[in-house]
C-alpha cells in the first residue's frame, strides 16, 4: 500500500474582507496543496467581542466555482448549532458545485459561550453532543436522496425526500466527515 501527504490549510474565517479568503483558497490550489478549509465561527470570543468573522460557506462556495480540484470544507462545523435541514442543503448545494471536493468536519462547537450561549442555544457539552449525534443521523437521510424520517429528543422530521443529492456517497471515505453512527459505537 502506497502512503501518499497530502497537505491543506486549515484557515479561521476572520476577515474584514471575504475576499480575502477567497483569493487564499484559490492560491492554495494553485500553489499545489490540496485542501482549504475554513473554520465555522458566529463570534469566536465569550465576551462577545471577537474578531471579524464571515460566514464560511459563502467563502467556500466562491472558492468551488474557481477551483478545480483542491479539496474544500469547514473544520469544524459545529452541528450543534446549526439545523441539520439547513446544513443538508449547504453542503450537498456546496459539493454539487464543487464537483465532489466537499470534506464536512463537525463537533460540538467552542467557545461554548461565545458561539452558543450569547444567543441562548445550549452549552452543556452532553446536550451538544446529543444535538451532534443527532443532527447527524438527520444530514445522513436528508443526504440519501431517499424519503427520511425521524423522530428523536432533539429533532422531528416528517416524510421528505431531498433532491438534489450530494455528488459524494455521505459519511463515506470519499470525503465527508468520518462518522460513526451511535449504534456502532
Amino acid at each position: 500500500m502506497v502512503t501518499v501527504m497530502r497537505r491543506g490549510l486549515a484557515v479561521p474565517c476572520f476577515a474584514e474582507d471575504p475576499r480575502a479568503l477567497i483569493d487564499l483558497g484559490v492560491d492554495a490550489e494553485r500553489m499545489g496543496f490540496d485542501g482549504f478549509f475554513l473554520w465555522d465561527h458566529i463570534v469566536f470570543a465569550d465576551s462577545g467581542e471577537g474578531p471579524p468573522i464571515v460566514d464560511p460557506w459563502q467563502v467556500l462556495a466562491v472558492v468551488a466555482a474557481n477551483t478545480s480540484r483542491i479539496r474544500i470544507g469547514t473544520l469544524i462545523t459545529p452541528v450543534p448549532r446549526r439545523r441539520p435541514w439547513q446544513l443538508a442543503k449547504e453542503t450537498t448545494t456546496l459539493d454539487l458545485l464543487s464537483g465532489g471536493r466537499v470534506t464536512l468536519g463537525v463537533g460540538i462547537g467552542s467557545p461554548a459561550h461565545g458561539d452558543f450561549g450569547i444567543f441562548h442555544e445550549p452549552t452543556d457539552e452532553r446536550i451538544r453532543a446529543e444535538l451532534l449525534d443527532e443532527g447527524l443521523d438527520v444530514l445522513a437521510g436528508l443526504w440519501s436522496g431517499e424519503r427520511f424520517s425521524m423522530r428523536g429528543k432533539h429533532f422531528t422530521v416528517e416524510p421528505v425526500r431531498f433532491a438534489p443529492s450530494p455528488v459524494q456517497r455521505p459519511r463515506s471515505r470519499s470525503g465527508w466527515a468520518g462518522y460513526c453512527p451511535p449504534a456502532a459505537r
